[in-house]
C-alpha cells in the first residue's frame, strides 16, 4: 500500500487581525513539505483546486511543477483537478509537462469539486454539473490514449485531426477518479477500469464499504484486471508526539475551519464531540500519536484492501513548524511500521 500526503493549501488566520496568510509564504512552506515528504521516502503527494480567499493553490499542475524539480521519488498528483471547469486539453498538456519535468511521477486526480466557485469563475453553468464531467472526462481519457484528436461535444469546441502536445512520459498520464459518496460516480470509475479515491472526512469509514465493493463488482464485470485495481482514501490527518496534547491544539484550527466552510453550506457549528468521536478506531478522523495512527490506517487497509492511504494534513492551517513536525512523524515512526505489517 502506497502511503502519502494530500493538501488544500489552507491559509493561516491571524487571530488578531483576522486575516489570511500571504498565499506566497504558503506555497513556500508547501515545498519545503513536499521536500521532507520526499526526502523521507513517502510515495505520494497530492494538492487540490480552489478558488476561495482561505486556500493558497489555485492550479495544482503549476505547484507540482515547481515540487517536480526539487524532488527526486515521490509522486505528484492533483486532490483533485476541478474537471468539469477546465478544458481537458490543457489539463492533459500541463500535466504532462509535470510529468516530463518529474520523470514520470505525474497524477491526475479528477473529480467534479465539491467546491463550486470555479463554475461561475470560467463560465459555467451548474446546471449542467453532471454532463460537464460526464463529456470532459471522456475527452481526457481520449486524449491520454491517442495524440491526434478527432473530437465533438456539447460543451467545448470540436478537434478536427488535432494534435495535443507534449506527451506525457510513456504517452500515459495515470489518470484517478475521486468521489465523496455518489454511487455513480464510483459505478463509472469501475466500468472504465479507473483508479479510485474515495474521500472519507466524517462519520464512520465503514459506512463507505459498500462503495468499495461496488467498484469492485463494476470494475470486475467490465472485464478489468483484479492485479491492476487500485483504490483510496484520503482522511484528514494530524500527528503528534502526545495523542491528547496533539488533539488539544489541533482541534480549534480544525473547527474553525470547517465552521468557515459549514457557513457557506449550512452546516451545524463543527463541536468537539464530533471530533472526539472521530477520532476513536471506528471514526474517520486520523488525529493523534503514531501508534493510534498505525492501528487506524491497518485497521481501514484491512476494511478496504486499499492500495493507497492519503493523510490529508492542513485543515485549518497548522503553523509549518507543526506539519513538518506531523510529516516527520508520519515518514519515521508511521509509514514504516505500516509497511513492515502488511508484509506479515
Amino acid at each position: 500500500m502506497e502511503l502519502g500526503i494530500s493538501m488544500f493549501g489552507d491559509l493561516r488566520v491571524d487571530p488578531i487581525t483576522n486575516k489570511f496568510q500571504p498565499a506566497q509564504q504558503r506555497l513556500g512552506e508547501i515545498i519545503e513539505e513536499i521536500k521532507l515528504m520526499d526526502e523521507l521516502g513517502l510515495d505520494y503527494f497530492g494538492i487540490g483546486e480552489h478558488h476561495r480567499p482561505d486556500y493558497a493553490v489555485s492550479s495544482p499542475e503549476i505547484l507540482l511543477a515547481a515540487a517536480a524539480v526539487v524532488t527526486k521519488n515521490i509522486k505528484l498528483g492533483s486532490a483533485v483537478s476541478v474537471l468539469s471547469s477546465s478544458d481537458p486539453v490543457k489539463l492533459y498538456q500541463n500535466f504532462a509537462m509535470v510529468d516530463l519535468l518529474s520523470n514520470g511521477r505525474a497524477e491526475l486526480m479528477a473529480g467534479r469539486g465539491s467546491f463550486i466557485e470555479s463554475f461561475p469563475l470560467f463560465g459555467y453553468n451548474l446546471d449542467d454539473y453532471n454532463g460537464l464531467f460526464t463529456e470532459k472526462l471522456e475527452l481526457l481519457l481520449k486524449i491520454n490514449q491517442q495524440q491526434t484528436i478527432t473530437w465533438n461535444g456539447k460543451f467545448r469546441a470540436p478537434l478536427n485531426n488535432q494534435q495535443v502536445l507534449p506527451r506525457a512520459v510513456n504517452d500515459h498520464l495515470p489518470i484517478w477518479i475521486a468521489v465523496g459518496g455518489t454511487p455513480e460516480s464510483v459505478v463509472r470509475a469501475g466500468v472504465l477500469g479507473l483508479p479510485l479515491m474515495i474521500a472519507i472526512i466524517g462519520g464512520s469509514p465503514a459506512q463507505f464499504k459498500p462503495l468499495f465493493d461496488l467498484y469492485r463488482s463494476e470494475y470486475k464485470k467490465a472485464g478489468h484486471d483484479l492485479a491492476k485495481l487500485q483504490v483510496g482514501i484520503h482522511a484528514h490527518a494530524f500527528f503528534g508526539e502526545n495523542s491528547d496534547e496533539i488533539a488539544a491544539e489541533y482541534y480549534p484550527l480544525y473547527a474553525g475551519q470547517m465552521d468557515r466552510i459549514g457557513r457557506s453550506r449550512g452546516w451545524s457549528p463543527y463541536t468537539k464531540y464530533q471530533f472526539d468521536y472521530g477520532r476513536q478506531k471506528e471514526g474517520a478522523l486520523f488525529v493523534g500519536d503514531a501508534a493510534q495512527a498505525i492501528d487506524k490506517i491497518l485497521y481501514v487497509q484491512e476494511m478496504f484492501g486499499l492500495t493507497r492511504f492519503a493523510a490529508h494534513m492542513d485543515i485549518g492551517a497548522p503553523s509549518h513548524k507543526d506539519m513538518m513536525k506531523s510529516i516527520e512523524i508520519f515518514g519515521t515512526k508511521i509509514a514504516p511500521k505500516v509497511r513492515e505489517a502488511l508484509k506479515k
